[in-house]
């Protein structure tokens, strides 16, 4: 790993907890340097695995034989053991962390220490120290070897974000893992992942690559590279990408995808499974009265509004997770016999069948389990179906704990839990509803939970399961040939049993969930017995974009003997985007992100139309809240949404809401829709969908990530040098190309045929005499619910669109064939062979000067010159092409520039937008820094600047006295010279 040779910029003091490091000067005591890390995202099945175990090799022979390799599953030590086996060593000096009690040393001279992000999270308790303190203990803190993050995603929200409903705080896996980087600054940081993030904000735990707080980009801290990165949207991702390779900071290699299909299996809900599912969604629609009228029979609202916020939260929050995990799984489990014949088919020809799960309703299960006597396990007479979550959120999870109403001490109504003997006295109202709701629901015609139908219907000498389930219920043969279901339990080695059974084609069904996901092989591999065709049907996508495309990559993998058939297994039901589109969204900018070109990510396998988050869905829902508030949506009026779905959209006043409901929680609540209710606002929500992106598109401010520039001639006429990376050589370059566009005009044939059909028209512009067909287009929907009818105008070189109401003030008429002929003929006449055009394309390494690029356009273009040659960049104006390439760096040395600035002859510009100006300060002049952002101010203190709050303003000031000139000096070197500007004396 070259990176690791060099350290970052600047100088940092960490505190005794791990979790403060702030800047420091150089000299400072107990300051220190961070050794650069390197990311290996590698797509699933490259063999990441083998890689690691060669750069721990590498190290080891070097005479660095103590590592760390963290990864996401204990079970995965075996894959470690395995690839570390493969390089010619002894497989046991890879050791569990288990093996050692928390607090207690670490008895190893040699080895590579394994562990997981859940035990390493682990704090400190009572006498014990925490594992991360172990850990550090054991290696020292002068450590230079390697430390492994494996499945790095882990990590994820490592300095927590903020989302529709707030701030989340950071995850206890993401934190750990800093505090690990934080405590060994020479440690060789190696993060590893597939999908290393999903978003910009996740790359948080990346610290070790310096793309913030550093030199090689110009970010001051964390909040400012994903300010900066997400302005640029997903273009800007791809270009994050693409440089970090250039710099050397991260590889991505990925499999081929040749020779892989791909099969949408679309299954139709019959007419029994709708029936079922409004039959629930009507039920759903009950309780969720009855939640509200409970809440106010046992006092937690009033007539005057909520009494007890906190109570009325959870009471809520608990519904609709049980709401939202229970059609989850009632979509699953309907489309799971469409699986179940299609499995059939694939058995019958000789394939083998691989399926992807998210849930295993365990959870559920064995709460049921407990339930029923052990004595009775042998022949389970109860249904265990996702209608079980809704009968268990009503037994355990719906309010009926009693408040009274009290006035506290300021005088503000409120309501408290009662309590009788110190026991909870429980509302008699909410009792009764609650039993009359349970008596309904277990009314309801059950469905079977998706596991357990494929389980038991093929049996399990036929399916291998591989999920964190320590026990299932199985179908066993009984005496009169009668079957019956009996609990069965399964080893803590179950699943590395059941997936080599599988290998071995001993079984010919293999079904995985996220316990399975992560590190496994269900490929056709060369060295396995079973070799034939992997069938992979994707039966629950789940929420997580990097589970759905881990899963993806067990069974397309290095050394196989035949490539996979992708199956995604989707319903009709609109609602179940719900779960698609959070895929979709996450999978865009993850390909930008990890592989430099957003249509990576989800392998082709979701539409841009899936992702329903957005900016132009989340400008449509407002539009559909704006319509259903006016009465426009046919078919759903403002009540009968708001009871369907207990959104308000509306204020006491009866005035539109400021706050109206995000596109999240509106998805969520769609579920519960019966189906015909949910088409109808499907179908307006996507027809203003749909006009918004073709008015984004129309507008050329869509983001379509990294655009192709293809053209007749592309030639390089002109080629300048902006900015040379110190480090790596790499260089940022802007170039002139000459561009020749082919015309190709629409013929006359061509048109006349158009006009053939009987919508359209053949015009003549009186006042230009130009021609057109006049065809009609799709219509579009308005802000204020009103559909537009529009036309399109075919023209020799143009198809504009129009409103049919603007027609009437335009000067194009009515023509008979001649004249239309005439005029269209001479307007082909006039049309030049090709049309030449130049444009300037900022090249090479861009984040480096990110800030410096104009920020009218941050849209990325790739192209391909005539010589062959591929440039991927962003345009700029001939005028900014003019100002970046006419100036050159000032040659100005510190000490003649820190007299000039003093003096007040000269205003220094540095790049980054900052300014140093003469000031005059009590009567004193002083040298001020002017332009700094927050995030950058302990940085430009630790370079020695001195900082004053004047007037209740921060400011900062070079010392004016003999450190003066080293200190511009050091605040040059990170922020070079920009032109200087003349000024007069003041």
């Amino acid at each position: 790993m070259p990176a690791n040779r060099g350290y970052l910029a600047g100088s940092w003091t960490v505190d005794d907890t791990f979790d403060v490091v702030s800047a420091a000067p150089d000299d400072a005591e107990n300051a220190v340097r961070f050794r650069r890390g390197w990311f290996l995202g590698d797509g699933t099945g490259a063999g990441k695995g083998r890689q690691v175990a060669g750069i721990l090799l590498d190290n080891w022979l070097n005479g660095r034989r103590r590592a760390v390799w963290i990864s996401k599953s204990d079970k995965l030590i075996d894959d470690a053991q395995r690839d570390w086996s493969a390089l010619g060593q002894e497989r046991l000096l890879i050791t569990p962390l288990a093996r050692f009690r928390q607090g207690t040393p670490i008895r190893l001279d040699q080895g590579i220490l394994f562990t997981t992000y859940a035990t390493l999270r682990s704090d400190a308790r009572e006498e014990k120290v925490s594992r991360v303190r172990q850990i550090v203990d054991w290696l020292g803190r002068d450590f230079d070897g390697v430390i492994v993050f494996d499945e790095s995603h882990a990590m994820q929200n490592a300095a927590g974000e903020k989302s529709e409903r707030g701030d989340r705080a950071p995850s206890q896996q993401g934190r750990a893992g800093l505090r690990l980087q934080h405590a060994l600054p020479s440690a060789r940081i190696l993060y590893v992942s597939a999908t290393g993030a999903t978003t910009v904000h996740n790359l948080a735990y990346a610290q070790r690559l310096g793309l913030w707080g550093g030199a090689d980009f110009p970010f001051a801290t964390r909040a400012e590279f994903v300010e900066a990165i997400e302005a640029g949207g997903v273009a800007a991702m791809e270009v994050l990408a693409r440089d970090l390779k250039a710099l050397g900071l991260y590889a991505a290699h990925s499999l081929s995808f040749e020779g892989i299909e791909y099969e949408l299996v679309e299954y139709q809900l019959t007419s029994e499974q709708v029936r079922i599912y409004d039959a629930y969604a009507a039920a759903f629609q009950v309780i969720h009265n009855n939640l509200n009228a409970a809440l106010q029979a046992a006092n937690v609202t009033g007539e005057t509004g909520t009494l007890n916020s906190q109570a009325k939260s959870a009471a809520r929050s608990a519904f609709e997770s049980a709401k939202q995990r229970f059609f989850n799984h009632l979509i699953t489990a309907m489309k799971t016999p469409a699986l179940i014949a299609a499995v059939d088919r694939d058995l019958e020809s000789g394939h083998a069948a691989v399926i992807q799960i998210v849930s295993t309703g365990e959870a559920l299960m064995e709460r049921r389990l407990s339930e029923i006597p052990t004595e009775e396990w042998g022949d389970v007479q109860v249904d265990i179906t996702p209608r079980e979550y809704v009968l268990d959120y009503l037994a355990h999870g719906f309010p009926i704990q009693l408040f009274e109403p009290f006035t506290d001490s300021e005088g503000n109504l409120s309501s408290r839990p009662v309590y009788r003997d110190g026991q909870p006295v429980q509302c008699r109202d909410a009792i009764e509803r609650r039993d009359r709701m349970i008596e309904r629901l277990a009314s309801l015609p059950p469905v079977q939970g998706a596991l357990d139908q494929i389980v038991q219907r093929f049996g399990t000498d036929l399916v291998a399961e591989v999920t964190g389930r320590s026990r299932r219920i199985v179908r066993k043969g009984g005496s009169g040939g009668l079957d019956r279901l009996a609990v069965e339990a399964r080893a803590g080695s179950a699943n590395l049993a059941e997936a080599q059974a599988f290998m071995d084609d001993e079984k010919r069904i293999l079904v995985f969930s996220d316990a399975g996901g992560t590190g496994r092989s269900y490929h056709a591999d060369l060295a396995a017995k079973n070799r034939r065709l992997r069938v992979h049907y994707l039966l629950e996508a789940g929420w997580r974009a990097y589970s759905a495309i881990q899963g993806l990559g067990r069974s397309n993998r290095t050394n196989q003997a035949q490539p996979p058939l992708f199956r995604p297994i989707a319903t009709d039901v609109k609602a179940e985007k719900r779960f698609l589109s959070k895929i979709a969204r996450r999978l865009d900018t993850l390909g930008a992100i990890t592989k430099g070109q957003r249509q990576t990510g989800g392998q082709g396998l979701f539409r841009a139309d899936d992702n329903l988050e957005s900016i132009y869905a989340r400008a449509a829902l407002r539009q559909l809240y704006l319509l259903l508030y006016t009465g426009k949506v046919e078919g759903c009026s403002l009540q009968a949404f708001e009871d369907a779905t207990g959104l308000r959209l509306t204020d006491g006043d009866g005035s539109l809401r400021e706050d109206l409901p995000p596109i999240t929680t509106y998805l969520n609540r769609l579920l519960a829709l019966t189906i015909s209710l949910q088409n109808t606002l499907f179908g307006v929500f996507e027809n203003l969908l749909r006009a918004k992106v073709e008015g984004a598109i129309g507008s050329g401010t869509y983001d379509i990530g990294v655009e192709t520039i293809i053209a007749e001639s592309l030639v390089v006429t002109d080629r300048r040098t902006l900015y040379t990376h110190p480090q790596s050589g790499a260089e940022t370059s802007v170039f002139t190309i000459t561009r020749r566009d082919r015309n190709r005009p629409f013929t006359l044939a061509e048109a006349l045929e158009r006009a053939g059909d009987r919508h359209a028209r053949l015009l003549v512009n009186a006042q230009s005499g130009r021609a057109a067909v006049q065809v009609p287009a799709p219509s579009l929907m308005l802000d204020d619910g009103t559909v537009e009818r529009r036309v399109r105008w075919l023209r020799p070189m143009e198809r504009p669109a129009i409103s049919l109401g603007d027609f009437a003030y335009t000067h194009w008429k009515e023509a008979d064939r001649a004249d239309f002929v005439r005029a269209w003929e001479a307007e082909i006449a006039a049309v030049p062979e090709f049309t030449d055009s130049s444009l300037h394309i900022v090249t090479g390494l861009l984040l480096p000067i990110w800030k410096r690029l104009p920020d009218d356009s941050m849209r990325v273009y790739r192209l391909q010159t005539d010589d062959g040659e591929r440039i991927i960049g962003r345009l700029v104006s001939p005028a900014w092409m003019a100002q970046a390439v006419e100036s050159h760096a000032p040659t100005l040395s510190p000490a003649d520039a820190f007299t000039a600035v003093l003096d007040g002859r000269t205003v220094l510009q540095l790049q980054d937008g900052l300014e140093l100006r003469r000031a005059k300060v009590m009567g004193e002049f002083r040298l001020e820094l002017c332009g700094f952002t927050d995030g950058a101010v302990e940085r430009l203190k630790a370079t020695g600047l001195i900082s004053e709050i004047i007037s209740w303003k921060l400011r900062l000031f070079v010392p004016t006295g003999a450190p003066g000139p080293t200190i511009l000096a050091r605040l040059i070197e990170r922020h070079p010279l920009v032109p200087v500007a003349d000024k007069a004396a003041a």
